[in-house]
């Protein structure tokens, strides 16, 4: 009886059960204040969870040590040294990067500021990136678009939000630059769409420098950076297991490091520095890119963290994550108006294949009509359900699921000078924006069932766009 209601909420095996029982274990020990306060998340690629024992296990180590400003050897510093240099070791563990270089840096936009600032961008360099990507991969076209150098997008599929592979092989093989760099997510923060690790490959066979944003990646899939090998990767921790926030890392190939040409030293970052005369010599590893005192009291909870998420198992995650959003994604895509037009359209992949634990939607009205994700979020806010909406600092992807031209886009953007999302609404009369969901380790069935009852009120209910 147990094993046929499992398999008819969740379609998955014994093992499903087991997985179920075990999670709903970890959801009552570690992240028991979601039900105290009667909270439904789902925001997990907004950001994660801490639990419970990881945060006790961080505050015990502050509260019985003193530690001091690493940049020193007398004993507090020293201590915080020794374990900023253990997390460093354990995330490169975490990753199997031995061969790479870990800058801990504020976030994974950070990170990618790096690559902006110190990749050699110039008027023979080339920045090449798919159409979904994050604004702060985005953002890096302006420090090549600065230094003289191109910039080019690969479009992604509109039917399922997938690498156009035709585009992009062709312009792998057509570009011919002295320095050229291809940045591209291991998984698209907005879609959930994991594109294909092997054009890391393709990409370096061809010449190519390849910047792996993994943020939204690695919080429910390994990381394996001896089977794949880009050069540069950036991180989020808290999206991974939720406390510390304001710390991520770059993870520099050390046969890429010398590429990065830093424009200017700090604190911390040089071997030597003089103002009688105008030289310095900067540090030859992971501390040239980290700028003044680090983070020495925050970072050592990272190495709690990766451990946490040990103890849980990445494959499990990845396996629990995978069966829940299959389950909602079935219940979903089947709700439907008395007049049988559908609820929602959930963009993607309708099979799921090769996606992560998100799904991007559109809530409909009964006559067809959009609904403004605004008022989505306010209806589900009431119900304290914690979902995300908007654009996702991903303009590309909302682009394509909108169908917006670049005709448009540029009309525009031409005829002013500042604008807003409203502003441009009203100009293109086209929505924009979208609702998200994602579940994470600490997702049950009460969850799902919230946010499933939450869409079902909203059967044959029109919803005025404000």
């Amino acid at each position: 009886m147990i094993k046929s209601l499992f398999k008819k909420q969740f379609k998955g095996s014994v093992q499903d059960l087991q997985h179920d029982l075990f999670f709903n274990q970890l959801r009552y020990k570690e992240y028991n204040r979601l039900d105290i306060e009667n909270h439904t998340y789902l925001d997990y690629t907004g950001g994660n969870l801490p639990g419970i024992s990881q945060l006790e296990k961080h505050f015990k180590t502050l509260q019985k040590h003193t530690f001091g400003n690493p940049h020193s050897t007398n004993p507090t510093s020293q201590l915080a040294t020794k374990l900023v240099e253990d997390t460093r070791k354990k995330v490169l563990d975490f990753f199997n990067a031995e061969d790479y270089y870990c800058v801990f840096t504020p976030n994974a936009s950070g990170a990618l500021k790096i690559i902006g600032e110190c990749y050699p961008f110039n008027k023979d360099g080339y920045y090449l990136l798919l159409a979904d990507n994050h604004n702060s991969v985005n953002g890096i076209r302006e420090y090549c678009r600065n230094t003289s150098g191109t910039f080019q997008y690969s479009p992604i599929n509109i039917d399922d939000l997938s690498i156009s592979e035709t585009t992009l092989n062709e312009y792998l093989k057509s570009v011919k630059a002295s320095n050229k760099l291809f940045a591209f997510p291991a998984q698209s923060n907005v879609s959930g769409v994991k594109h294909d690790l092997r054009w890391i490959g393709k990409a370096k066979e061809l010449g190519w420098d390849v910047l792996l944003d993994a943020a939204a990646f690695v919080p429910t899939s390994v990381l394996d950076l001896k089977k794949y090998t880009p050069d540069y990767v950036s991180i989020s921790f808290y999206k991974i297991f939720g406390y510390p926030t304001g710390l991520g890392a770059l993870l520099i190939h050390k046969n890429s490091f010398d590429k990065l040409n830093k424009k200017w030293f700090a604190g911390g970052t040089v071997q030597l520095a003089s103002v009688n005369a105008p030289f310095h010599f900067l540090m030859d590893n992971h501390e040239r890119f980290e700028n003044g005192t680090i983070n020495y009291l925050g970072i050592p909870a990272i190495k709690t963290g990766l451990e946490y998420i040990e103890s849980i198992g990445m494959n499990r995650i990845n396996e629990r994550v995978e069966s829940v959003t299959d389950y909602l994604h079935s219940e979903l895509k089947e709700m439907r108006h008395s007049n049988g037009k559908n609820q929602l359209n959930i963009f993607g992949n309708p099979n799921r294949v090769n996606m992560g634990g998100t799904l991007i939607m559109c809530f409909i009205n009964p006559d067809g009509t959009k609904i403004g994700f605004e008022n989505i979020e306010a209806l589900a806010n009431k119900r304290n359900i914690s979902l995300r909406s908007g654009c996702f600092c991903n303009p590309g992807l909302d682009e394509v699921n909108n169908c917006i031209t670049s005709a448009e886009l540029n009309d525009y953007f031409e005829n002013r000078k500042t604008g807003n999302y409203q502003d441009m609404i009203g100009y293109l009369n086209k929505m924009r924006g979208a609702t998200r969901i994602s579940v994470g380790l600490a997702t049950t069935r009460k969850d799902i069932n919230s946010f499933l009852d939450f869409v079902r009120s909203l059967k044959d209910k029109t919803i005025a766009n404000n």
